[in-house]
């Protein structure tokens, strides 16, 4: 059975800082607790979906520094498979994360390891495409790398799942092998040149964006839901599960990851959708990128509860 998810992208560690405020340009501002989480859109969207109950592996590279085991071990923890994790010299990636009162945060990213990923490095380290339902791919390692991986999964049938954040100008040669495509609306707005603020908007973008030649596209509004375009010009839209922010640093990955997941294993679009919009709400719960990540367990109850106060889903 073809259900081995593989994630190919960043790894870094998350330096937080609470503030109560951003600083405007030149203010020297206090900041509340610093804490350090280990984070990368890949490595959150690997833990993500292992921890909705998929079967995953992380190809990526880590530095020569004090951080590289522990993002390597995090991983494990959390049931991926870090075997295909690549050591380079140097720093490891760093994202230095400030969250202000509200819970919105700002991100500086420095790629450190990242920026050093080949597409060799991640091809050689490719196990047989042959049990790979999907393979995940953002945009926070090299785009070549990134491009290549996308050309020999779509090559031997694989399913690729893209989120391209951060936004970059994808070729209609290359949105051919996209199997689905997870945008958010500044993602939507900046890949379909279209401005996205609300579902009728995204839908618009989504259908910019299938011609353009993905197949499911899918648009996420953060508390305004989500909108699915699916490769028959279906249209699908699933509201959002209710919350209260208090770090929405890992959401957008933790609905990639228990999509996927969900998808894996063999559930619906719908139903795929739900545990994803679930699975993004407990995560904005909670600070930190993977520590935020909820399990399959608390997202199946999440939805119970809902379920049972007559939340139509």
């Amino acid at each position: 059975m073809k259900n081995k998810l593989l994630v190919v992208g960043s790894m870094n560690m998350d330096i937080v800082q609470k503030v109560q405020a951003f600083p405007l340009p030149g203010e020297t501002i206090h900041g509340g607790e610093t804490a350090f989480y280990p984070g990368g859109k890949g490595a959150n969207q690997a833990v993500a979906a292992a921890r909705a109950g998929g079967d995953c592996a992380m190809v990526g590279a880590v530095g020569s520094d004090p951080f590289a085991d522990t993002l390597i071990g995090g991983l494990e923890e959390q049931g991926v498979q870090a075997g295909l994790v690549r050591k380079k010299s140097g720093a490891s990636g760093i994202a230095i994360i400030t969250v202000n009162g509200e819970g919105e945060n700002t991100i500086v990213l420095s790629p450190g390891a990242n920026g050093l990923l080949s597409a060799n490095d991640a091809l050689s380290a490719l196990p047989d495409w042959s049990g790979v339902y999907a393979v995940l791919l953002q945009n926070e390692i090299p785009p070549e790398t990134t491009d290549e991986v996308i050309r020999a999964a779509a090559a031997a049938g694989v399913r690729v799942y893209l989120n391209p954040a951060p936004a970059r100008e994808l070729s209609n040669e290359l949105m051919a092998f996209i199997d689905t495509l997870i945008v958010n609306e500044t993602e939507a707005a900046a890949v379909s040149g279209m401005r996205v603020t609300d579902s009728d908007s995204a839908k618009k973008a989504a259908e910019r964006l299938a011609l353009m030649g993905a197949g499911t596209v899918i648009v996420t509004l953060g508390d305004k839901g989500c909108i699915c375009r699916d490769g028959n010009g279906g249209m699908l839209e699933v509201p959002a599960f209710r919350a209260s922010p208090v770090d929405t640093t890992a959401a957008g990955d933790t609905f990639i990851g228990a999509y996927a997941a969900a998808m894996s294993r063999g559930s619906g679009t719908r139903e795929s959708l739900v545990f994803a919009s679930a699975a993004a709400a407990l995560a904005v719960g909670k600070a930190g990128a993977q520590a935020s990540i909820p399990s399959e367990e608390e997202i199946v109850a999440f939805i119970g509860l809902a379920k049972t106060n007559g939340i139509s889903l």
